[in-house]
């Protein structure tokens, strides 16, 4: 019997491809000393991005291409994407030239066209026991692209609305699963995302963990399986009963980085996975929240930004959306990035203890520390004149990093023999970063 899929829900599924190329290395695990980052071809790593509307694979139209090496020239090593089981109408959510809404036509579903028309955006309905080769393709060669340019993609296998008693339809979402897990066992870059904001709508606990239990039976003969993440909440939530199953656990909308101190004793990945709604300032409100965020302890940014359009795949286009992204705040996500690489970070934890100077009201500073060797500080709010820390005994340099240009506003070194250490801080305007460490 052909089912045949409602206007905006379409349930994908792959085909397996014929040929992939060999895995660089393992796929994207935990790191076995320090669960709170990834270990990914063979480098401790944050993954930091600022991506497309998730439509990179379904829309036909949008050159992926040019958009992963966009991606690349920040150095940014993470995409997210849908996998086709949803799509949204052209104007929702008040999104201009939406990539995750196609244009007529231009809609690859997994699924191929079944001889019944009406489908409403054009063509034919899906014939959900028959699959789409090109979509199939598609979805592989956008992986393998990524994987060339040093990209993971974070692969949401589904969005709201789903349980476990939706008749068919149940039966169609394993098969989906199975296939897409059978299509990408070869590369190293993927990890798969249960379901996009699944407290929207009644998609209950166990259907979701259903669906991680179908990805593990999938990967049950490969060697290496990949990780699987779960989208706990918008903002925060203590996570009280945690799937063992699943490694990463994305917030959306994440600040202040509340959900970072819930649940860091899970020892688990924490990720912001999706940005918005924080006004007409396309820029300052996403760089304070992803240095927020990850030096609060977490693993995953990844900024969304609606400058990747379908004709602007290098990220150039005016922004009439409710979120911000453009050139001006990848480049300074890149700062950040880099900033965070010149540390040994899974040797850190946070540590907000040895911030020992009272704030003044609207400033918070968060540590990430390797006690005696290396501290990263962020601070966040005008008007701090002086830092006082509580450190161990031994020499150090210290140096203020200017978040928006990546210059050094100053730089000291410094024997200390131990308690607090008061720095002066210098002049800034909304936030600054204080790297110290232990000369080299």
């Amino acid at each position: 019997m052909t089912r045949h899929l409602s206007p905006m829900l379409i349930v994908p599924l792959l085909l397996a491809a014929t040929s992939l190329p060999a895995a660089a290395s393992d796929p994207i695990a935990l790191h076995p000393q320090n669960p709170h980052y990834f270990l990914w071809r063979d480098k401790p790593t944050i993954l930091i991005t600022s991506g497309e509307h998730y439509g990179a694979v379904l829309n036909r139209a949008f050159d992926f291409e040019t958009y992963l090496t966009a991606l690349q020239g920040h150095g940014f090593n993470l995409t997210r994407t849908f996998s086709g089981a949803y799509c949204e109408p052209v104007g929702a959510f008040k999104i201009e030239n939406n990539t995750l809404a196609p244009a007529r036509d231009n809609l690859l579903c997994p699924w191929a066209r079944s001889d019944t028309p009406g489908y409403p955006n054009g063509g034919n309905k899906f014939d959900l026991n028959r699959w789409d080769s090109a979509y199939f393709q598609r979805l592989t060669d956008f992986v393998a692209a990524a994987a060339k340019r040093g990209i993971v993609v974070e692969l949401v296998l589904f969005c709201p609305l789903y349980t476990l008693k939706n008749g068919g339809l149940l039966a169609v979402q394993d098969a989906m699963v199975r296939r897409i897990v059978d299509a990408l066992t070869s590369f190293d870059n993927v990890y798969y995302e249960i379901c996009n904001e699944p407290y929207f709508g009644g998609v209950t606990e166990q259907w979701q963990g259903h669906i991680a239990q179908t990805v593990i039976q999938a990967e049950t003969t490969f060697p290496k399986r990949h990780l699987i993440a779960q989208n706990i909440a918008n903002k925060s939530k203590k996570i009280e009963n945690p799937n063992p199953t699943v490694s990463i656990f994305n917030f959306h909308y994440a600040k202040p980085p509340v959900a970072v101190t819930q649940n860091y004793p899970l020892n688990k990945a924490i990720g912001d996975d999706e940005t918005g709604f924080a006004g007409e300032d396309r820029v300052k409100p996403y760089r304070l929240e992803a240095w927020d965020f990850l030096v609060a302890g977490g693993a995953v940014f990844s900024n969304l930004d609606y400058s990747f359009t379908v004709g602007h795949e290098q990220g150039n286009a005016s922004i009439n959306a409710p979120g911000g992204g453009g050139p001006e705040l990848r480049r300074q996500l890149q700062i950040l990035k880099e900033f965070m690489q010149g540390f040994d970070f899974i040797r850190m934890k946070p540590d907000d203890t040895i911030i020992k100077t009272k704030l003044p009201k609207g400033v918070t500073a968060r540590a990430l520390s390797e006690p005696g060797q290396a501290y990263a500080i962020y601070i966040n709010g005008n008007d701090l004149g002086e830092l006082a820390l509580e450190l161990p005994t031994g020499e150090y340099q210290a140096e203020w990093l200017n978040t928006k240009t990546g210059q050094s506003e100053k730089t000291e070194s410094f024997k200390h023999d131990g308690g607090q250490r008061t720095l002066p801080v210098p002049h800034y305007i909304d936030d600054i970063a204080l790297r110290i460490h232990r000369p080299r």
